[in-house]
């Protein structure tokens, strides 16, 4: 029989850029075992130290394509005990118009919106009742990464990104609520202007209005994700934890 690998485990969405990549990073530097996927395949110049065994492609817009990764992850997970200890929903898509403006209510296509709602409200309940059973064996964590546009009209966010990140709050409660009893906790974090590698234009006029008056890093946000799928939030579920310098204020 191999080894089992005695190290916790965390299956993370989105993981390619940005607040995900942070994620990763934060994570090994603990000792965790990071499963990433993303519709990417894993890049050979990329520092990551796993490599592509601890990376899986999938494309979340896909529910079959969702159903194939949690199948994937399970077997994976099988070979070092087969428990999960942290899932973190951060993949997300944001379609903007050829101008790059926000679409809104009125002129978004219905399968935008039937796109966004797959990958950021539907791929995140699939994930985590696919992975039920790993995650109750664990005692285990999940985090959905909402937005500051679940909450209030934003200039450059989407009608069915806000909508999506909205309802996805909603779920957190509402998982919170079901998966407790099994020792799992549900919860999210919502993000607000954060330094990635693409910003909006006209992101440095909302700065002026944040009360810390600086964009967030995506170390702080892998900070707050670490912190809810540790020992040191052990107690806290059903929260939606804003990483906003003020903004929401």
């Amino acid at each position: 029989m191999a080894e089992t690998d005695s190290r916790k485990t965390i299956v993370l969405t989105g993981a390619s850029r940005g607040i995900g990549h942070a994620t990763v990073k934060r994570f090994s530097r603990e000792g965790w075992r990071v499963i990433t996927c993303s519709r990417q395949a894993f890049a050979e110049d990329c520092p990551w130290p796993a490599g592509p065994e601890d990376h899986i492609k999938v494309d979340l817009a896909d529910q079959e394509d969702v159903g194939i990764a949690v199948s994937e992850i399970r077997h994976r997970l099988e070979a070092h005990g087969g428990q999960l200890n942290a899932l973190v929903n951060n993949a997300g898509i944001s379609p903007k118009l050829k101008t790059g403006s926000r679409m809104d209510s009125i002129e978004t296509p219905m399968h935008v919106w039937r796109d966004v709602f797959q990958v950021n409200f539907f791929a995140p309940i699939m994930l985590a009742r696919g992975l039920f059973k790993e995650l109750a064996a664990a005692k285990g964590s999940i985090v959905n990464v909402t937005s500051i546009a679940g909450t209030r009209v934003h200039p450059f966010a989407g009608t069915a990104y806000a909508t999506s990140k909205a309802a996805l709050g909603s779920l957190t409660r509402e998982m919170a609520h079901d998966f407790g009893p099994h020792g799992i906790r549900v919860n999210a974090i919502a993000p607000g202007e954060i330094d990635t590698a693409i910003l909006s234009p006209g992101t440095d006029k909302i700065v002026e209005t944040i009360p810390l008056r600086r964009l967030g890093a995506t170390s702080e946000v892998a900070d707050i994700i670490y912190f809810l799928c540790s020992g040191q939030s052990s107690y806290v579920t059903g929260s939606e934890i804003h990483i906003n310098g003020g903004q929401h204020v």
